[in-house]
């Protein structure tokens, strides 16, 4: 019997794996052709146009109202990257190079980063409680009967948005964070402020071999990570929200997939993108 009860188990745990990769798959494919529907309509002028306001309410909800945690996560960043490495650089009297430190892993790695984290909290999981409600009360079936397409209709706006305020947001957050650790060279590791300033340049300047458009590598780097990001999380939010079911307690539970999603995506996402421009065969 305790054999047979062990079978069982072990059967049903195995199941459940198999059940859990399946739909993730059709998750996968659901999100892609998702992303496609909504992104055939950006080229498009007249539709753009016909959804500008719904497009800046979405930016407003986005970027504006998710503005003051970001530098304020953004600032605390600066501070904590200035005096980690500006602490153990002393010891060898070089802490006049803090803000080479400080621009480049912000520019390149936190700013993006820390953006996305901070969205696809505060944006993504409104976007999926949001169209998961439409969802359950039976608000995307109508649309549907009216031969309105959800993806057009709604997802468009919030991708179009996520697309323009996710760099804009990471351009604010990135200059926070270095003056953030500006402050904190002048006032504890004694390097005024014109020499952190030329640091930070001679830093976004460095490694910028075979780099077709401008010295910035770093820059275009981190913008670009953000763009893919803001990317991800709406296409995730929005996906995990119309695929919902089971009422509020299903809202609730695509609520938390998704923004379990985007903060995975966002950390793999985010090592292939420096492995892409900065590993042995990133020569871009």
């Amino acid at each position: 019997m305790s054999s047979s009860n062990a079978q069982s188990r072990f059967l049903g745990a195995f199941g459940a794996v198999g059940a859990y990769l399946i739909d993730r798959t059709q998750f996968a494919g659901y999100a892609l052709v998702l992303a496609y529907r909504s992104a055939r309509w950006i080229p498009v002028p007249s539709e753009m146009w016909k959804r500008r306001g719904f497009i800046i309410r979405q930016m407003h909800s986005a970027g504006i109202e998710s503005l003051p945690v970001t530098l304020i996560v953004a600032i605390f960043i600066g501070f904590l990257l200035s005096l980690s490495a500006g602490v153990e650089l002393k010891r060898y009297g070089q802490q006049a190079i803090v803000g080479q430190l400080v621009a480049v892993s912000v520019v390149r790695e936190f700013g993006p980063f820390m953006t996305g984290l901070i969205l696809a909290a505060n944006v993504g999981s409104s976007m999926a409680a949001e169209l998961g409600t439409m969802k359950v009360s039976e608000e995307i079936d109508a649309l549907e009967v009216m031969s309105i397409d959800p993806a057009r209709f709604l997802v468009l706006p919030r991708l179009v948005a996520m697309m323009v305020m996710t760099p804009l947001l990471t351009v604010f957050s990135d200059i926070v964070a270095i003056i953030g650790g500006g402050i904190i060279a002048m006032t504890q590791l004694g390097v005024g402020w014109p020499k952190y300033y030329q640091n930070v340049l001679e830093g976004l300047a460095a490694d910028n071999a075979g780099f077709p458009f401008y010295e910035g590598k770093h820059i275009y780097t981190g913008l670009l990570k953000a763009l893919v990001f803001g990317i991800t999380i709406a296409v995730v939010s929005c996906s995990e929200g119309l695929r919902t079911t089971g009422g509020a307690v299903g809202v609730g539970r695509a609520t938390r997939r998704s923004v379990i999603l985007c903060y995975l995506l966002v950390l793999v996402f985010g090592y292939f993108g420096t492995s892409l421009f900065y590993g042995k065969s990133g020569n871009f």
